[in-house]
């Protein structure tokens, strides 16, 4: 008689109908998918497999795995269940889920269930089909149930939908850790995000191991720029990447008494700065994280915060949001949060000063009018790499998010305009993450627009700031590439490619 029943699932929200069907589950009051009678030990332990354990704050796993587990917990003590939890991270898409799992239990809890002696409760069919085939029984929960109960997902999707009639399928231990922490309006912050995707990221194609290792190697570099500019307090870095310039500002003994905070949106990076927080990486213990995006609502009261530093983020929040609207929203919500005599700094591309004016790039090497190829059909990092620049042409125009438009002139030699010309040219050389990039627009505001803003939000730009251009692209990038010229040959210099924006807000009186 089996004595184990093994409850797999993200389990984000319980249920009433669970608690009835595990109840008469262990009753002896069901039967299995085949139509057979199940009848349990009146012992036995629930197992319930949290998976995606290590996923949170996101759409599709928006309460963090120790949440769950206490409502499970108080679920089980309500219910008079004999219950087991166990942890399962998520892994990608597997013919072998459910053996998986199983070694997950046996790994916490030394219990090899098999199916002599454990029933699989599941309404997913396809999981289901994995315990299945290895020779388990499975109840099927809600999904063998004529009258169609609610499931979890439906609730969480009312939830997060603003709809409170998913209290009244909720069991009270799920309504209780909902309600004491604050979950319903986390859910709902992180379904309304107009930005990130429901795997919490900008873009599911971007290889995180490369951008993190280049947003560290950076760190000193941008710290060097941002230091002078810096005033103590409450220092926070939006778009932190793996806080690597935290890690630098903790070190500072000037900013020992500041309160050091990163934001970042994207799950592999935040779970990256938790990581290096355990490891104790932040010489300043009042260094804090938090998976937010600052456009999804503010995340400092008014008035609160001395410093807040952006690196090579704004370029992204035009091009994943809603272009310069979002932008202006972005500014705003940090003026609005900056103390006064408080600084915005921001580093990041920086578009030319005349973005519509005609050019040329005529390139050393390559052919134009080389065609583009669906880069999902082939192994794209090294087909682009096997592409001189020239030949990267119509790939970047078939694949590029943004508007881009050029002229043939011949084999070598593009006419464009100077904006478009910048695009290509900066982004051309990403081949390790070139589908990721190709959502990115480098060159949407020139000097004169980033002035404006900042004034529209009250904040006044420190004349010290100001364009300036990347020498090391120029060498390494752009001159070996190609040549840039006025439509009837007169050779041009390039222009800025960067900015370093410091912007305050009055003092009082």
């Amino acid at each position: 008689m089996p004595r184990h029943v093994l409850f797999p699932g993200r389990h984000h929200l319980l249920t009433r109908f669970q608690a009835r069907y595990l109840a008469d589950l262990l009753g002896g009051w069901l039967a299995d998918d085949a139509g057979d009678p199940i009848h349990v030990a009146g012992d036995a332990t629930v197992v319930w497999a949290v998976t995606s354990a290590n996923h949170q704050n996101t759409r599709r796993n928006p309460i963090a795995a120790h949440r769950r587990e206490a409502a499970i917990e108080q679920f089980s003590w309500r219910e008079g269940l004999h219950s087991l939890v166990v942890p399962v991270v998520d892994v990608a898409p597997t013919d072998r889920f459910a053996e998986i799992t199983l070694k997950n239990v046996r790994h916490a809890t030394g219990r090899e269930l098999t199916p002599d002696d454990t029933v699989v409760a599941c309404s997913t069919p396809a999981v289901a089909a994995l315990y299945r085939a290895l020779g388990f029984r499975v109840a099927p929960v809600e999904q063998g149930e004529v009258t169609a109960p609610a499931t979890p997902w439906q609730l969480l999707d009312r939830l997060a939908a603003g709809d409170d009639t998913w209290r009244r399928d909720a069991h009270p231990a799920s309504v209780d850790v909902v309600d004491r922490y604050g979950l319903a309006e986390h859910v709902r912050m992180l379904a309304a995000d107009p930005v990130v995707s429901g795997e919490g990221s900008l873009t599911d194609t971007r290889d995180y191991r490369t951008y993190s290792t280049s947003f560290e190697h950076a760190a000193r570099r941008k710290w060097a720029q941002a230091r002078p500019y810096v005033r103590p307090g409450r220092i926070v870095d939006v778009g932190c990447a793996t806080g690597g310039m935290l890690e630098l500002a903790a070190a500072e003994p000037g900013l020992a008494e500041s309160d050091l905070f990163g934001i970042e949106v994207a799950r592999h990076l935040f779970e990256e700065c938790e990581h290096k927080k355990a490891q104790g990486a932040f010489a300043n213990p009042n260094t804090f994280f938090h998976q937010r995006n600052v456009l999804a609502g503010r995340v400092f009261p008014d008035r609160t915060v001395d410093t807040t530093m952006t690196f090579a983020l704004t370029h992204e929040i035009y091009s994943y949001g809603d272009g310069a609207a979002d932008l202006r929203s972005f500014a705003a919500t940090l003026a609005a949060h900056t103390a006064p005599g408080g600084v915005w700094i921001n580093s990041d591309v920086c578009g030319p000063a005349e973005p519509d004016r005609p050019v040329r790039l005529r390139f050393h090497d390559g052919d134009v009018r080389t065609p583009a190829v669906d880069l999902t059909t082939v192994a794209a990092r090294a087909h682009l790499d096997a592409l001189p620049p020239g030949s990267r042409v119509a790939q970047f125009a078939q694949d590029f998010h943004g508007p881009f438009d050029y002229e043939v002139v011949d084999e070598r030699t593009v006419q464009l305009s100077l904006r478009d010309a910048m695009e290509f040219l900066e982004t051309m050389s990403y081949t390790d993450n070139w589908l990721s990039e190709m959502h990115e627009t480098f060159c949407h505001f020139g000097w004169d627009d980033w002035v404006r803003l900042a004034d529209s939000v009250g904040l006044t730009v420190d004349p010290r700031s100001g364009p300036w251009r990347n020498d090391w692209m120029v060498e390494h990038v752009f001159d070996p590439a190609a040549a840039l010229t006025t439509p009837d040959g007169r050779a041009l210099d390039w222009p800025d490619t960067h900015l370093l924006l410091v912007a305050g807000a009055p003092h009082e009186g």
